[in-house]
């Protein structure tokens, strides 16, 4: 997969060599178009007046002269009748002048080897410090004739440096500004489409067109925003079921209540259907109040911010204590409690897993026939604590274990449905051991019994031990 950050660098280095180079390239185009035939009428005019001053004051010592012009900021080579050459101020990197054209400045001709430079499509040849690109200009003094080639010291150019490097820098600026600007298009383009998937997913819309043929972190991103797109769908018909389930509970016992209530206003009830009558409508309000309870503990579930109170408890004293609770439930069916837990300390939520084990626990009491027992088990190892709770129901069927954990769910088809419950109470459970990052499994069998199985891990830093 190529990256959108090996993208970001390939095109970075691409833009920044085509910049150069074509900024390059203009701007050896107005060397050759402005500044070179500026700079070559510059030099020639100092040169005309070089030799104009020498000229006009006959008495002046000629290498006096010369060395006070190379002092001011030129590189003189002057060639006599007998073609011996001499320097004055800076070197000429290179004497590269032709015979024929020292002949020619000797004969009264004058040289202009900077306009006449060759072009070169990279290089600035005014730049260039040789001979051949110089200005070249006849003296005569004492009957003698010479050849005086001259150009400006380097050092003293950087003004038309300063400006050809402006120019340059100026373009490749402009230049890589606009390549960017292209560039950067092909990147916003995707982002734009990933706002709007953003407003349709926001106005309910999840069927998203998404670049997710891309082999880079945009192709990752769009296929983890389709995922993302289809969980909230889900989550989304998940809710709307969810609220449907819940308005069809509340709706169940206010019908009852309303109907009995209505019932119970007549005058020709006895006594004894009046009883009755009431017996259901405070048994339909205590499942109302029973459902609401649960609801909010899962709305506290719900809650990123909640905070766990985990402490050391022995389990073995509250799983006592609840089955000592429960105990008019489970003698009313005649059921026998098996209890194989030690008192091990395990560190949790004391509050929230005493709800866990009364969940499972009160699951069992309603559908384990009258007459069979309830099995409790509980173990531990270096890594985890588990618990288990089997009892002898009616068992659930094997493909509906795993929609039991969520909300509102019943497997009517597999236990009576004259048991009444939320649906609720499991999902309450699962909520609570993941908060515990643990975990809970179901083994089932139909007419046999289902056991619940509850992992927690033993986390020696959060527990404050040492290894």
């Amino acid at each position: 997969m190529r990256s959108l950050y090996g993208r970001f660098v390939i095109i970075s280095a691409v833009i920044m060599v085509i910049s150069s180079l074509v900024a390059f390239l203009f701007a050896n185009i107005y060397y050759h178009v402005y500044l070179k035939p500026y700079n070559s009428e510059k030099i020639l005019n100092y040169a005309l007046y070089i030799e104009h001053l020498y000229e006009e004051d006959r008495e002046l010592n000629k290498e006096t002269y010369l060395q006070s012009i190379s002092k001011l900021g030129f590189a003189i080579y002057m060639v006599d009748e007998k073609k011996q050459g001499k320097r004055y101020g800076e070197s000429f990197k290179k004497i590269n002048i032709s015979d024929k054209v020292i002949e020619s400045v000797l004969n009264g001709n004058l040289y202009n080897g900077i306009e006449n430079y060759p072009n070169r499509v990279f290089s600035t040849g005014f730049f260039d410090n040789t001979v051949a690109n110089s200005i070249g200009i006849p003296i005569h003094t004492n009957g003698q004739h010479f050849a005086l080639f001259i150009r400006p010291d380097i050092q003293q150019q950087f003004g038309e440096l300063r400006i050809f490097y402006a120019v340059l820098l100026g373009l490749i600026i402009v230049i890589s500004l606009i390549c960017i600007a292209v560039a950067t298009r092909f990147v916003v383009r995707p982002i734009q489409k990933f706002t709007q998937a953003t407003q349709e997913i926001a106005s309910g819309k999840y069927d998203l067109v998404l670049p997710e043929y891309r082999k880079d972190e945009i192709g990752v991103l769009a296929k983890n925003f389709r995922k993302m797109a289809k969980r909230l769908q889900k989550s989304e018909q998940t809710r709307q079921e969810f609220v449907s389930n819940v308005s069809h509970e509340f709706q169940s016992p206010l019908s009852s209540i309303q109907g009995f209530s209505k019932t119970v206003k007549t005058e020709e009830l006895t006594e004894l259907e009046k009883h009755r009558y009431l017996s259901i409508i405070e048994s339909e309000s205590q499942r109302m109040s029973n459902m609401c309870k649960q609801l909010l503990t899962l709305a506290s579930l719900d809650q990123e911010e909640l905070t766990l109170r985990k402490e050391f408890f022995n389990l073995g004293k509250q799983i006592r204590s609840i089955v000592f609770m429960s105990e008019w439930e489970w003698q009313e069916k005649d059921l026998a409690i098996e209890m194989i837990v030690p008192d091990i300390e395990i560190y949790g939520d004391k509050n929230l897993l005493y709800q866990v084990w009364t969940n499972i626990f009160t699951n069992s009491i309603k559908f384990t026939e009258s007459g069979k027992s309830i099995l409790f088990e509980a173990e531990e190892n270096e890594l985890e604590w588990r618990i288990a709770i089997t009892d002898r129901g009616c068992g659930i069927p094997k493909e509906e274990i795993k929609r039991i954990f969520d909300r509102l769910y019943k497997v009517d088809s597999a236990r009576n449905r004259n048991i009444k419950g939320s649906g609720l109470g499991l999902s309450i459970v699962k909520e609570i051991i993941e908060l515990h990052e643990g975990a809970i499994t179901v083994e089932s069998e139909i007419g046999r019994g289902t056991t619940f199985t509850i992992y927690l891990p033993k986390n020696r830093e959060g527990m404050g031990l040492d290894d």
